[in-house]
């Protein structure tokens, strides 16, 4: 297809919008987190008058920030573990397995996604209630408990996002595995994950993003000793002061860790997304 002129100009104008659409955020972000506090409250200005790195050493102090990071980290990291472990097997038997309620659990799964999580607070926190009241255990105020509270979400959408993965992976490359003597697991991991590895990251990358950046559901299941990063950014705004460099500083590092695992993993990520796309 010929790459007119006039497509080129328009291509080029639209991804100029979308540069300047993410970068000057991204610029008076930066920029504010280097500005003495006086200087963010007061007159905005393009090019600070005075630069410190202050604020990224005040973050730390202000509030229990690195507490905070640990607590996402292992809440992230173990969320995005169950939900790409559990995925694999649960897509890899509704792509591969013909049986008695496959239809009703596909669909179950993939309406998941068209309710708000909003609505399942209120039931998921009378269910951890009612599970420490009865049974002893508790998971409101844990890590487990926003483990457990994340997967209700993210799974769903790892299992039908791998199934369609699964599904574009021809059945010959299991045929064959299985004349050779393999059985089904040894099939699973041996073919298959290897050639679905794509989509596989796509889903790992997409729950770790979930846990680490969601707010509403850390602010009621968690207390002072396992509260995540998302909300423990919320404590440098106090009752007398804002302080608003040090806002963007946190939250400059906190990007951190999401923003370089995509950078390493992106052409995986894309892959993975598109092929999912299209199934």
């Amino acid at each position: 297809m010929h790459d007119t002129i006039g497509n080129r100009v328009f291509r080029i104008v639209v991804l100029t919008l979308l540069a300047v659409f993410v970068l000057v955020p991204l610029y008076v972000m930066v920029t504010s987190a280097m500005k003495p506090l006086q200087d963010v409250q007061g007159a905005f200005t393009w090019i600070p008058t005075t630069v410190t790195l202050q604020p990224f050493i005040d973050i730390w102090s202000t509030v229990p920030l690195a507490s905070y990071f640990l607590n996402s980290l292992i809440v992230s990291s173990a969320a995005t573990a169950l939900s790409v472990v559990v995925a694999i097997f649960a897509a890899y038997a509704v792509s591969r397995y013909r049986f008695k309620g496959r239809t009703l659990f596909t669909t179950s799964v993939l309406s998941t996604q068209m309710f708000p999580g909003v609505l399942f607070l209120l039931p998921l926190f009378l269910i951890f209630v009612n599970l420490n009241q009865t049974l002893g255990i508790q998971l409101v105020g844990t890590r487990w408990g926003l483990i457990i509270t994340y997967l209700t979400f993210s799974l769903p959408f790892a299992i039908w996002m791998l199934a369609g993965y699964f599904d574009g992976i021809p059945r010959d490359l299991d045929e064959a595995a299985t004349v050779d003597g393999a059985g089904p697991l040894r099939a699973l991991f041996s073919v298959v994950l290897p050639a679905a590895r794509p989509g596989v990251v796509a889903v790992a990358i997409y729950s770790f993003m979930t846990a680490w950046g969601e707010v509403l559901f850390a602010s009621v299941m968690t207390n002072d000793e396992n509260r995540t990063l998302a909300v423990g950014l919320q404590l440098y705004s106090t009752q007398t002061n804002v302080f608003w460099n040090q806002i963007m500083a946190a939250s400059l590092v906190v990007s951190i860790p999401v923003v370089v695992a995509f950078l390493l993993l992106q052409r995986n990520f894309v892959a993975g997304l598109t092929a999912g796309a299209v199934k």
